[in-house]
């Protein structure tokens, strides 16, 4: 069959041989542009244009391309690309007020040690933007300085060494050695402080006993193609959910909690598969929770609900999640304390859940950097969670921030006199009169003129005009927790204009670094299958322009 394919194939060839697509006809262009496009969207090694399937493929569909060599993509197609797409993202990175950075060292299948660094930002129109900015080899072990000086090179490098760096990483020690080195503020990653708590229960021994004898069940329905086919006969005869049973991984403490989820859902059928003869035969030391082990199993299951539905929240890319931070977590420490009713396993659950917790974001400036990004958030505004003095102090910082924000911004204009475009400031307008409409000279001015001279409209501090500005925003009624608040924040930009400067560098920065764990769960296969035909530099372009290239960009690249 497949000699017959290959005859065909070259049937077809030999007669395209005489109407070969020239390299630099449009048709051959859109081609070659495709096949770029799909080795760096996909993640696909270089080789695919040498194997035979693919080339079947393309033989097929147009007889007269011909198709290019590996080296043609590794040396020319893809790197002019990767060029053009970093110079549009650069651009777009210029008019930013802040931009985040989220940092995740990995170390993939082929244990070769790999940094991605992502950048976060608003754009003027207040739409919140992410790139994947590089991928670098760490062939050095990840000290803090190492890591330092990866994110001092990328901050050069991408030309955003001016643009008040804030970054997000896990809350490993190296990772807050290296962003205080570099000299930038560090936010500890939520999703992973998260992740700490919950594994703090999940090893207390009463839970850990519990989860070892719920695991030892998945994994022999898992293994078993006996058990399985007889699980999959119990569920349709008790009519529940044909769902596999879901074994956890180490690394990720949701995925107990689903175990758990997915086991109390499916025990009926579990405990009839297991007590069927064709089951027993094949295991007689595997048998279900009791009674007790099942009650146990729905209680943590409820008190780590609310920890899986904030890891859940604080994924979702497309929203400013630092702001979610401070609400998110008293909300966990209330709802973590003791209540009547609840037995000694669950409140030893909620115990280590909560002490975890309380040693997180503990220094001053951490936690001011959480509520200033909550108070820039109509939603989360009010700030219950604080008391009455701590708001005060929070929009006092907010107040002075935002002065700082705005000199600053003066500063400049002064210093880039060349700069023609017009600025205007809150508590002046455009009819004020210039000079040219005053009168030259009069009596009444040689009289009074040293005692009433250049008497105009009283002229407000900058401070003044932020703290009116604060106030009127705090009367505003808060937006409810569906709505959108850069949507909000774009259609307010004018009335509170100090306090949107300040909300775009707050607003822009992400409480999580999953997006850049992300770009590693999609990659780590390609770097392990071809780790002997990608360097690290191929490795680097491909993520980027997986993340980053679209399919217009394209046509100016060949």
């Amino acid at each position: 069959m497949l000699n017959q394919l290959r005859r065909k194939t070259n049937q077809h060839w030999t007669h395209a041989n005489l109407t070969k697509l020239p390299p630099n006809s449009e048709r051959a262009k859109k081609i070659t542009q495709a096949i770029a496009y799909f080795m760096c969207k996909d993640l696909r090694p270089y080789n695919v244009v040498e194997n035979e399937g693919f080339c079947h493929l393309l033989k097929t569909l147009e007889p007269r391309y011909v198709t290019p060599s590996r080296r043609f993509f590794t040396d020319t197609a893809v790197p002019k690309l990767y060029r053009e797409v970093k110079l549009k993202v650069q651009q777009s990175l210029k008019p930013a007020e802040r931009v985040a950075l989220t940092c995740d060292a990995w170390t993939s299948r082929a244990v070769d040690s790999y940094v991605t660094i992502t950048a976060h930002y608003l754009t003027e129109d207040w739409q919140l933007l992410s790139h994947v900015l590089q991928t670098r080899a760490v062939h050095e072990s990840h000290t803090g300085a190492n890591i330092a000086n990866l994110l001092q090179n990328a901050a050069r490098e991408w030309g955003i060494a001016d643009k008040n760096l804030v970054v997000v990483t896990d809350n490993a020690s190296n990772m807050a050695v290296a962003v205080q080195l570099a000299g930038h503020l560090h936010v500890k990653c939520f999703a992973h402080t998260l992740n700490l708590a919950s594994q703090r229960a999940l090893n207390l021994p009463a839970v850990s006993r519990l989860m070892g004898r719920v695991r030892r069940i998945t994994s022999f329905f898992n293994r078993s193609t006996v058990a399985n086919h007889a699980l999959e006969k119990k569920q349709m005869m008790l009519q529940l959910p044909t769902h596999k049973l879901k074994t956890d991984v180490s690394t990720r403490w949701n995925s107990a909690y689903e175990m758990q989820l997915r086991f109390l859902e499916q025990q009926p059928a579990v405990c009839a598969a297991l007590l069927s003869p064709e089951v027993r035969k094949s295991s007689t030391d595997v048998f279900t929770l009791n009674e007790s082990d099942i009650g146990n199993a729905e209680e943590i299951v409820r008190a780590l609900k609310l920890m899986q539905v904030a890891t859940t929240v604080m994924s979702e890319e497309k929203n400013p999640t630092l702001s979610l931070v401070a609400p998110l977590l008293a909300q966990l420490l209330h709802d973590t304390q003791d209540n009547i009713g609840d037995t000694a396993l669950i409140r030893d659950v909620k115990q280590s859940i909560s002490q975890d917790l309380k040693k997180r974001y503990a220094s001053a400036a951490e936690k001011n950097t959480l509520y200033t990004a909550s108070s820039l958030d109509p939603r989360f505004k009010t700030l219950p969670f604080l008391s009455q003095e701590e708001r005060q102090e929070t929009f006092a910082r907010v107040v002075a921030e935002a002065v700082t924000l705005q000199e600053e911004i003066r500063q400049q204009t002064i210093s880039e006199p060349e700069v023609q475009e017009h600025h205007e400031e809150p508590g002046y307008t455009e009819e004020e009169p210039g000079p040219a409409k005053m009168r030259k000279s009069c009596g009444l001015t040689d009289l009074l003129g040293q005692t009433y001279g250049d008497v105009g409209a009283p002229t407000k501090s900058l401070t003044a005009i932020a703290e009116e500005e604060v106030k009127r925003y705090q009367e505003v009624t808060p937006l409810s927790l569906t709505e959108e608040p850069l949507s909000w924040w774009k259609s307010h930009e004018r009335v509170y204009p100090f306090l949107a400067k300040l909300a775009k560098r707050y607003l822009c920065i992400p409480g999580t670094s999953v997006s850049a764990e992300r770009v590693f769960s999609t990659a780590g296969d390609i770097v392990t299958a071809q780790r002997s035909t990608l360097s690290s530099e191929h490795v680097d372009q491909l993520l980027f322009l997986s993340k980053n290239a679209d399919i217009p960009s394209l046509s100016k690249c060949f």
